[in-house]
C-alpha cells in the first residue's frame, strides 16, 4: 500500500477535502478523504501543500493508424494526465485489440470504430446512400463491440453531401436498438435541432454556424440525458505555450510555435461556439471535454477554453474527469474514492484558483503507477 498524504483532495465530483489522504493498494484506491487511518506498513508520500485530482478524460479523439503510433499517442497522453481517451470514428479497425491492452504508463483506449458519412474520398468510414446502408453500418460496429456510433452531418463546406435526416435517423435507431448510443460531429444549427429530434444521445461539437436561438436551448433543456462535448476551436490568439516545451522534441515544439499567431477570423468562428457554450452551461447541459484531433497536451488548452467562455474552474474539472467516465461508461474512472481505479495527478497549484495550474504536472499515476515523465514520450 502506498498512501499521498496532505493534499488537497479534488474527488471529481465537485468535493474538495482538505488535507486528506489518498490510500492505494496496487491499482485500486483503499480510502480517499480525511481521517484516513494509514496502514504500519504502507509507504508514505508526503504531498502536503500540492492538489490530488483525477486522471483526465478526453471524450473525443482522433488517434493514428498503425500500432506504433497509437501506442505513443496513448503514452504521450499518460504523461499530460490523460487517463483515457475515446477515439471518434476514423479508427484503424485491425488495431481495436489495443482497447483490450494494458498499456503501461498510456490513457486507455475507447474507439467509436468506423463513423458514418455519405461518399468522401480519403476517409476510412462507413460511406452510405440510404437508410439501409446507414443500419448495416451500425451493426458492422455492433459487432466490433463499439459503444457509440459516430455520424457526421456536414458538408464540408459544400463539398460533399449530408447525412440525410432519413439516414442519421435510421442510424439512431439501430443503435438504440443495440444498446448503444449515437453521437453526431455537426456544424449548423437547423442540423442539431433534426438530430435532437431523431433521439440523438449526444454531440462531438457545439453549433458553429450562428449563435443558438431560444428553440435550440430549449430542446436541450428538454432532454436532459444528452451530452454536449463542445470542443471548443483555436482561440487565434497567440498565447505563452512555454509550459508544453519540457513533453515535447524540440522539432514539435518549434512547429507549434510557427502557428501560434493572431489571427482575427479565427477569433470570430471561436467566438460564437464560446457563447454557445456559455449558453448551454447555463442551461444546464451535461457537458464533457474533448480535444478533437491528435493533440495529447489538449486537455489543458481545451480546458482553459472552456473557463473562458464562462464555465467555472470546478464545472470544467468535473467535465473533465467525472462527466467524461460517465459518458464513456468507464466505471472505475473519473473520481478519487474507494475501489476505483488509482489514475490521478499531483498538482503543484489549485487548479481551482486557476485552471491552467492542471498544467503544473508534479506525478501522473495510472493504476497506480507512476508514469515516466523524466523525458519526451519517445
Amino acid at each position: 500500500m502506498t498512501a499521498f498524504e496532505g493534499a488537497r483532495l479534488i474527488v471529481g465530483d465537485g468535493r474538495v477535502i482538505e488535507n486528506a489522504t489518498l490510500l492505494m493498494d496496487g491499482t485500486k484506491i483503499v480510502q480517499a478523504g480525511a481521517g484516513v487511518t494509514v496502514p504500519a506498513d504502507a509507504k508514505r508520500v508526503n504531498v502536503s501543500g500540492k492538489t490530488v485530482m483525477p486522471a483526465l478524460i478526453d471524450s473525443h479523439v482522433h488517434l493514428s493508424y498503425t500500432r506504433d503510433k497509437l501506442i505513443r499517442d496513448l503514452r504521450q497522453r499518460g504523461y499530460w494526465g490523460v487517463g483515457a481517451a475515446q477515439s471518434l470514428g476514423l479508427d484503424n479497425l485491425e488495431l481495436l485489440s489495443v482497447r483490450n491492452e494494458v498499456i503501461p504508463g498510456a490513457a486507455r483506449f475507447l474507439s467509436a470504430g468506423h463513423g458514418i458519412t455519405r461518399k468522401e474520398p480519403m476517409r476510412p468510414t462507413f460511406q452510405i446512400e440510404s437508410e439501409d446502408e446507414a443500419r448495416k453500418a451500425v451493426r458492422e460496429n455492433v459487432a466490433l463491440g463499439v459503444q457509440l456510433i459516430k455520424i457526421w452531418v456536414d458538408d464540408r463546406d459544400g463539398k460533399v453531401q449530408k447525412v440525410t435526416p432519413a439516414q442519421y435517423g435510421a442510424a439512431i435507431d439501430e443503435a438504440h436498438k443495440a444498446g448503444i448510443r449515437a453521437i453526431a460531429h455537426v456544424f449548423n444549427m437547423e442540423d442539431a435541432k433534426g438530430l435532437m429530434r431523431a433521439g440523438i444521445d449526444a454531440f462531438a461539437h457545439g453549433i458553429r454556424d450562428q449563435d443558438v436561438d431560444e428553440e435550440t436551448v430549449a430542446m436541450f433543456k428538454a432532454r436532459p440525458g444528452i451530452v454536449l462535448n463542445p470542443n471548443l476551436p483555436d482561440r487565434g490568439v497567440k498565447v505563452d505555450r512555454s509550459w508544453m516545451q519540457a513533453g515535447m522534441t524540440p522539432e514539435e515544439f518549434a512547429k507549434l510555435e510557427r502557428e501560434n499567431l493572431d489571427l482575427p477570423k479565427v477569433q470570430q468562428f471561436h467566438g460564437i461556439q464560446a457563447r454557445n457554450l456559455a449558453k448551454m452551461n447555463a442551461a444546464g447541459v451535461f457537458i464533457v471535454m474533448g480535444t478533437d484531433g491528435n493533440r495529447p497536451w489538449g486537455p489543458h488548452e481545451e480546458m482553459e477554453d472552456m473557463v473562458l467562455a464562462g464555465m467555472t474552474p470546478a464545472q470544467v474539472l468535473i467535465a473533465s474527469t467525472k462527466n467524461g467516465a460517465q459518458f464513456l461508461r468507464i466505471a472505475d474512472a473519473g473520481t478519487l474514492e474507494a475501489g476505483k481505479s488509482a489514475d490521478f495527478i499531483v498538482l503543484d497549484a489549485n487548479p481551482l484558483d486557476d485552471i491552467k495550474n492542471t498544467r503544473k504536472i508534479s506525478a501522473v499515476y495510472l493504476r497506480g503507477a507512476a508514469v515516466d515523465r523524466s523525458q519526451p514520450v519517445p
